[in-house]
């Protein structure tokens, strides 16, 4: 395994907003995503504007799909094998029951590229436990049952280790994986590291974990 994919490495983002993140996923992945894109939990579909709708496809349960597609209930996507050159699935799968069933199908509907994020859920959960009060977002109690929810909770080495096993089960090439935190001062993040290092600094401050898969004897 190499520095670019045993998940250690990092880069800078922050996202204010879900067009921030589509923004990011538009710019650093775009040597994936020249040829027609599936977009699996694509809400609103930010990503469609930016990249161009004659080759993109997103679908979902609710927001703006192109397609309506609830993901936890459905049998299989709707869509032959390898029907997509790429596939994304952005801050998708910790929302549903059957993640490891749509990761299967994620694999099927590709013919060359499979693009998945996770969260680090540690990452938010952590200053709420440690104070004693607060909450944060996607879990707790409500008293209204919630439109959605997270349906797991994980840390950024465990989603990074999901990721390595899902691949290894499918034959998959691991192109890239790494982790996405947000700005921090340079001495911050320093002392941080210190105090905290290695894959504790990961699931402490790291907030999500991106990888890039290719299907055996696709082209590169």
């Amino acid at each position: 395994m190499t520095a670019a994919t045993n998940g250690l490495a990092t880069e800078f983002a922050t996202f204010r907003e879900r067009r921030d993140r589509s923004r990011y996923v538009a710019r650093r992945f775009a040597d994936y995503l020249r040829e027609a894109v599936l977009d699996v939990g694509c809400y609103e579909a930010p990503l469609r504007e930016i990249i161009g709708a004659e080759r993109y496809l997103g679908i979902d349960i609710a927001g703006s799909p192109d397609l309506v597609v609830d993901l936890d209930t459905a049998r299989a996507l709707p869509f032959g094998d390898s029907a997509f050159p790429s596939v994304v699935c952005i801050e998708v799968l910790e929302h549903l029951d059957h993640l490891h069933h749509v990761f299967d199908e994620l694999v099927r509907v590709a013919s060359r590229y499979v693009i998945v994020s996770l969260p680090n859920c540690w990452r938010d959960a952590r200053r709420p436990i440690e104070r004693g009060k607060g909450g944060f977002a996607h879990y707790g109690l409500p008293a209204e049952r919630p439109l959605d929810r997270h349906k797991w909770f994980f840390g950024y080495v465990e989603g990074r280790d999901f990721l390595l096993a899902a691949a290894a089960r499918h034959g998959l090439e691991v192109v890239e994986l790494f982790g996405t935190e947000q700005h921090r001062n340079a001495l911050v993040r320093a002392w941080r590291r210190a105090r905290y290092p290695g894959l504790r600094y990961h699931n402490r401050y790291v907030q999500t974990v991106w990888a890039v898969m290719r299907k055996p004897g696709a082209p590169r």
